[in-house]
């Protein structure tokens, strides 16, 4: 097997590293090399103690390393941290980008690397999800579109079958296949896509970063797929309470709307994402309008269109411009 590099991001979930740790435990011992990286993205708790203690009670320290983060910068932030002992091992192949509150059934690391091993033009491969009451998340996603953004706003079944191919999240199936994006959380990626696109773009500081890092591998000419074979379990929105899916749906933050409107401008120009703007608000609007007939608008998201427009391209907000993803030499193996 290749040696595998797993970069985990923590904030304030240090328990919950403990238990991601204990799984990847047996299964790097059957990688060349394997390594994993914890950075701690400031949590200003006891996250950095505990995991600490958990890596000296079981003897984990010549496989894990911590890295206590100067500030909280977000998911690319933190993985970059982590990516840049890169450059300093020439022995890395693979980089499995992992969320914290994660837990990694047998054989979830095997089958990526083994798949990626197969497929020589495949850069980047996720596998599936176990919610935490058991249920299955087979999902992969479709690249964010304008008409993604009506049949997301609209939420009707006529306009949701005719757009069907436009819809952004994809349920898979058993077998293995292409998609344009797979989930960070489980994310494994092979070393030649960071040495020929970069690393994360910073300027995100959480969501979308992975969607648009797909984006940049895919126009290089890397596929992504999805790969059942690998089963994680993962006990969402830990970090930031927005995604946990045993809840009703929460008003997002800030940051969501200014890291959409950031993906659709750098996948696309300023133009395109005022215009995506501009459907997902007629959209959404229709979308309310026929809840409200219906008595439905439990299910909508508070404040959506409201925030919506307050981050948008068409509220006057300023483009944000790129942050200069991190290279990767390709001279060191």
């Amino acid at each position: 097997m290749n040696a595998v590099f797993v970069a985990i991001v923590n904030y304030r979930t240090g328990a919950m590293v403990a238990e991601c740790l204990a799984s990847l435990a047996s299964q790097l011992v059957l990688l060349r090399g394997g390594r994993v990286i914890v950075v701690d993205n400031a949590s200003g708790d006891d996250s950095v103690a505990l995991i600490e203690a958990a890596i000296d009670a079981h003897g984990w320290g010549d496989w894990v390393d911590v890295i206590a983060a100067p500030r909280n910068g977000g998911f690319a932030y933190g993985n970059n941290l982590g990516l840049q002992a890169l450059e300093r091992d020439g022995r890395v192949d693979f980089v499995h980008l992992l969320n914290p509150d994660t837990v990694l059934r047998a054989g979830a690391i095997a089958a990526l690397v083994a798949f990626l091993q197969s497929h020589p033009r495949a850069g980047i491969a996720g596998g599936v999800f176990e919610n935490g009451d058991g249920s299955e998340w087979a999902i992969a996603f479709r690249f964010p579109s304008l008409l993604g953004e009506i049949e997301q706003g609209v939420r009707l079944g006529l306009v949701s079958r005719v757009l069907a191919r436009a819809c952004v999240p994809m349920r898979m199936g058993a077998s293995a296949a292409p998609a344009d994006w797979v989930s960070g959380a489980s994310m494994m990626i092979r070393r030649e896509v960071f040495e020929r696109v970069g690393g994360l773009d910073e300027t995100f500081f959480l969501y979308f970063e992975e969607t648009e890092f797909c984006h940049r591998a895919k126009r290089a000419g890397w596929e992504v797929w999805y790969v059942p074979a690998s089963r994680v379990v993962h006990i969402a929105g830990q970090s930031t309470k927005v995604t946990e899916r045993d809840a009703g749906p929460k008003r997002l933050p800030p940051y969501w709307f200014d890291s959409r409107r950031l993906y659709f401008t750098l996948t696309h120009g300023r133009a395109y994402a005022a215009l995506a703007d501009a459907l997902a608000l007629a959209a959404g609007w229709a979308g309310l309008a026929k809840s409200a007939l219906l008595g439905r608008l439990h299910g909508h998201v508070p404040h959506f269109l409201r925030d919506l427009f307050r981050h948008s391209a068409l509220s006057g907000r300023a483009g944000i411009a790129r942050a200069t993803p991190p290279r990767f030499d390709r001279g060191r193996r």
